[in-house]
């Protein structure tokens, strides 16, 4: 069962969820835009509390956020923390076996999930766009988490 903190403020997320009294620099401000749904470009450095910024309005959010992160790694260790914070949360990538990921695509359906890690190339997938399109999943953030998922090298 998720807790519900749809009506709750960003500080009392920040301190009930994840144990911290005080936001670090511009973490606050980058939440309180987030919340009012602007878009939002943040640029911090590692360690800098990024996911922060978009955990707490997904705790907030009535829907699910969707985090497009590059790495299976970065996924892996950021659900392992949520899920250690009492955050439902999930990963949809190729080291899920079938059953895993038939597992979590059920909770997301069933609305047990608050955040859901994808990659680039997951989200540009037909299984993903159908789960999110198809089944009236309500996606209250998308977020970018890593801006090197949005870039593109080339001469052009």
């Amino acid at each position: 069962m998720i807790k519900n903190y749809t009506d709750a403020n960003p500080k009392t997320v920040l301190k009930e969820v994840f144990g911290y009294d005080d936001f670090r620099f511009l973490q606050e401000d980058i939440i309180k835009n987030v919340l009012n749904k602007k878009d939002t470009l943040a640029i911090m450095p590692t360690g800098g509390g990024k996911s922060i910024c978009y955990q707490i309005p997904a705790l907030i959010f009535d829907g699910i956020t969707i985090v497009v992160s590059p790495l299976i790694s970065l996924m892996q260790d950021q659900v392992d923390s949520l899920l250690a914070d009492g955050v439902s949360a999930v990963f949809l990538n190729s080291s899920l076996s079938w059953d895993s990921y038939l597992t979590s695509i059920n909770a997301i359906r069933k609305g047990e999930i608050k955040i859901v890690y994808v990659s680039p190339e997951g989200l540009n997938s037909q299984r993903i766009k159908d789960l999110f399109f198809f089944f009236c999943i309500k996606v209250s953030c998308v977020t970018i988490d890593e801006a090197h998922c949005v870039s593109e090298w080339g001469h052009d």
